[in-house]
């Protein structure tokens, strides 16, 4: 049986991961928050991951406030730590474990400008915003501190919300409790990327370590990109809500942190995952269920 420690199992994405990786009686899932690991201390990270010896760890604990890391130094300092020093010391820890590192990072890394039809996995990066910056970090701690690496970088992630308090909301949440309280809604038209969904990434990222594919970087998205107008035309289309809905330029909505106009991921690696459109009308179903 293999041991498989998940970080961040209560996060949108890691708790797909444990339900994914559960079902497989291969795995012996081991799931920690952070008050089972603090990844920001090296010490404390290489003594607890020595004392399990996994054959596997999956980092899906990140810093996501984008906005705030422009607001102040001391979250800028804290996403640093996070996003870009932390995933180093897994990977330090992995590489003492012969173990297999598995980390997120996001189409953030890219100016959103460099490109006509996408960044694939052998693009340059270059972050506009201080989030992009620390997400950028944790790719080279990562491949500095170990060889057996997956990296993959995923861009929109919506699914059922993480159970921590005070949780971020996918923009698919947002969107659908404006609709359900307005009778009209402005949404932004020059913003172009593609959504992740997270029970689909779960199930790819599990494709992978199975498959044993070759060590790097992996692009991992659904498939079709979108801007957000053409988004939320969809969502309330399948939500069956009758609103108007308005599209504006982003910059309409002033936020601290630029955010890249232009993020489509190229996945030049994987089989593709089915349509965003698909996989949004299996988490409304979803969402439906659940209330």
């Amino acid at each position: 049986m293999k041991k498989l420690i998940i970080v961040g199992s209560n996060g949108m994405l890691g708790q797909e991961l444990i339900k994914v990786f559960k079902k497989d009686k291969n795995y012996q899932v081991i799931a920690w928050t952070r008050r089972d690991l603090d990844i920001t201390h090296k010490n404390e990270v290489i003594k607890k991951i020595g004392a399990v010896k996994p054959n596997a760890i999956i980092n899906a604990a990140a810093y996501n406030a984008v906005d705030k890391c422009e607001e102040s130094k001391k979250e800028f300092e804290l996403a640093k730590k996070i996003n870009g020093l932390a995933p180093g010391f897994l990977a330090k820890a992995a590489k003492k474990s012969q173990a297999i590192f598995v980390h997120y990072s996001t189409d953030y890394i890219f100016d959103g400008i460099s490109t006509v039809n996408g960044f694939n996995e052998n693009s340059k990066p270059n972050p506009i915003n201080k989030y992009g910056q620390t997400k950028l970090l944790g790719e080279i701690e990562t491949k500095k501190n170990t060889n057996e690496y997956y990296i993959i970088r995923l861009s929109w992630l919506f699914g059922k919300p993480a159970l921590t308090k005070n949780a971020k909301q996918s923009f698919f949440n947002i969107m659908l409790e404006l609709g359900k309280k307005n009778k009209v809604v402005k949404v932004t038209n020059d913003e172009i990327g593609c959504f992740t969904y997270a029970p689909d990434l779960a199930q790819k990222t599990k494709e992978i370590i199975d498959d044993k594919k070759p060590y790097g970087i992996y692009h991992i998205t659904n498939s079709g990109a979108c801007n957000r107008y053409e988004a939320v035309v969809e969502l309330y289309k399948q939500a069956r809500l009758k609103v108007k809905i308005i599209p504006v330029k982003s910059d309409e909505f002033p936020a601290l942190a630029k955010r890249p106009l232009f993020s489509v991921l190229l996945n030049t690696k994987l089989k593709p995952l089915r349509s965003w459109q698909k996989a949004l009308k299996e988490y409304l179903w979803n969402l439906k269920k659940r209330n």
